[in-house]
């Protein structure tokens, strides 16, 4: 019986490989079931006791780009997100343009009275088709092993708490939900506590039927530094400049205007651009 590979995860846990869960990501970002199986029975061949997952998701991009740009845009999209810091603000600019394209009118950076304090939440959204009001507290990180834990959903409670306390007649806006976001994965203790205690959340891979991945999916929102014809200096510049998603340059082609780009260059960004909205 052959023995496999114990991989080192992001967070420095050692995990055994599992090909089946490669395979699955594979599909699950668009690629077909034979590219699929065959990129990850090439990455099998290849891993070793000891090889990090950052390794094994390098090897499969570079495998999923030279068959199809837009699926390996997809597979890439939680590594696209942790591009947008290092601060905090370009996420929450994304979260509320995600928000905006599914219907919504949004504030960010909102004042809004509890019964003992005032609190800024990230963001504010109004859904008057629905009759839907909602606050989401936003948290950010770079780092892909890193997981929001239950401190986090315990300081998010209290701040909501505080908010729907005050009397609708003193604050200034309707809330109906609370919402904690982040473009990390959740704790088990932290997912565990906001079932039980009314806290929503919304991150990469949860809720499971509806978590930011399958949102921006469906929505086809995704980070400006999806794009792979773009490098880390011309997406920071892009970003910079307010362009925090890639259908704002199908929009506004000019966008592209600050990097001084070749009119091939720009063409093949755009066609990459036009392949991944139209996946």
């Amino acid at each position: 019986m052959t023995t496999l590979p114990v991989i080192i995860k992001a967070d420095g846990t050692n995990e055994i490989f599992n090909q089946e869960l490669l395979t699955r990501s594979l599909e699950r970002s668009g690629a077909g079931e034979l590219t699929a199986k065959q990129i990850a029975e090439t990455i099998t061949n290849t891993v070793a006791p000891g090889t990090s997952s950052k390794e094994i998701y390098t090897r499969a991009f570079s495998l999923l780009r030279r068959e199809a740009r837009p699926v390996a845009a997809r597979y890439a999209l939680r590594r696209a997100l942790l591009e947008l810091g290092p601060t905090g603000h370009p996420f929450e600019d994304f979260i509320s343009h995600l928000y905006r394209t599914e219907g919504w009118q949004v504030e960010t950076r909102k004042i809004i009275k509890g019964k003992c304090v005032s609190h800024e939440v990230d963001f504010y959204a109004s859904n008057k088709e629905q009759n839907e009001f909602l606050a989401a507290e936003l948290k950010y990180h770079n780092d892909s092993g890193y997981k929001t834990d239950l401190k986090v959903a315990l300081y998010v409670k209290s701040r909501f708490d505080d908010i729907f306390a005050c009397d609708e007649s003193v604050r200034s806006c309707p809330i109906d939900r609370g919402i904690l976001v982040t473009n990390t994965k959740f704790t088990s203790e932290a997912i565990a506590y906001s079932e039980c205690s009314g806290v929503e959340l919304l991150g990469w891979g949860y809720p499971a039927n509806n978590n930011l991945f399958i949102r921006m999916s469906r929505a086809k929102v995704y980070p400006i530094t999806t794009l792979t014809g773009l490098s880390r200096a011309e997406k920071f510049l892009l970003i910079e400049r307010g362009v925090i998603a890639v259908d704002e340059i199908m929009k506004n082609r000019r966008a592209l205007d600050i990097l001084h780009l070749s009119s091939e260059r720009v063409g093949e960004l755009l066609a990459e651009a036009d392949s991944l909205l139209a996946f």
